[in-house]
């Protein structure tokens, strides 16, 4: 089979359109098609349906997309194996973790990193959902909780805790709840809706209410940077991680009698990049950060 066939079969199938796919690898409409019919000949197997929304594989294009799906992540695993050779840390390094970690600790941590190894193209994959390693959607990830995955190694980095936060604004006007079940009389503001592994992360919906009752909260917001600003502008009370409120804030801290959440933080990278020049020094290099912070 021909490999320039293969690769525009590849393109086409992820795309969903000759179009798309086109665009991608600077190619005509035209010539995609022409591509693929080929392909299809010289297999003498239809590997699409042609409808008007778009193409569907078939039953034998799903066989062959595996293959090149396979093929294609052997070829970037080589090829970062052939860059890791050089003297220099060089290529891209595709590192993800969570909005609010990326955003507050995370990024502002990238400038001396690139100082330090500038031939490294660092992209930043900021997502609460969490990347699939193994399929090479990310090399290095940081993650909220301990992974289960056997092939990823893991490294421990910190421990995130979660308080209660509000605006000196909020506390004049309603004071500070000493117990869960004043918590009734004040606004909350929780996560909205969370990853599953962020277990009991809007625990201040049930604090101090019976089983299936929880209170209302008076916004909900799916990112813990925009949970700060609302508790900044005096919306109300929040549980929050320690780190995305740090000390630039005028926020407030609200300690009463009871268990906040707390998450383990592991940097994680598959077992085939363990050789890998750029993820070692990455991962010395952010180790090194998260012996210098305390949450």
């Amino acid at each position: 089979m021909d490999w320039d066939k293969l690769r525009v079969f590849h393109s086409v199938a992820d795309a969903g359109s000759f179009t798309h796919a086109g665009t991608e690898l600077g190619l005509s409409q035209s010539a995609i098609s022409r591509q693929v019919s080929a392909l299809e000949a010289d297999l003498k197997v239809p590997l699409f349906h042609r409808h008007a929304r778009g193409l569907i594989l078939t039953e034998q294009g799903e066989l062959l997309y595996r293959t090149t799906y396979d093929v294609l992540n052997k070829l970037q695993t080589v090829r970062t194996r052939l860059m890791d050779s050089r003297e220099k840390p060089t290529g891209d390094l595709r590192i993800t973790t969570t909005v609010g970690l990326g955003t507050i600790w995370l990024t502002p941590r990238i400038a001396e990193f690139k100082e330090l190894y500038p031939q490294i193209a660092v992209w930043l994959l900021l997502e609460d959902g969490e990347l699939d390693l193994a399929m090479r959607e990310a090399d290095v990830a940081i993650r909220l909780r301990r992974p289960t995955q056997p092939d990823l190694i893991q490294r421990k980095l910190f421990t995130v805790h979660y308080h209660l936060y509000a605006a000196p604004e909020y506390i004049r006007k309603n004071g500070i709840p000493e117990v869960p079940a004043d918590l009734d009389q004040h606004d909350i503001v929780t996560f909205g809706t969370a990853p599953s592994y962020l277990t009991d992360i809007n625990w201040l919906e049930l604090a101090g209410r019976e089983d299936g009752t929880p209170r209302q909260a008076a916004l909900k917001i799916n990112n813990v940077y925009g949970l700060r600003r609302a508790v900044e502008a005096g919306m109300g009370i929040a549980s929050m991680p320690d780190y995305i409120v740090g000390t630039d804030s005028h926020l407030i801290r609200i300690d009463m009698d009871i268990e906040t959440p707390k998450f383990d933080t592991y940097l994680v990278y598959p077992e085939e990049l363990k050789r890998s020049k750029r993820v070692a020094v990455f991962r010395d290099f952010i180790v090194s950060n998260a012996k210098e912070w305390r949450f």
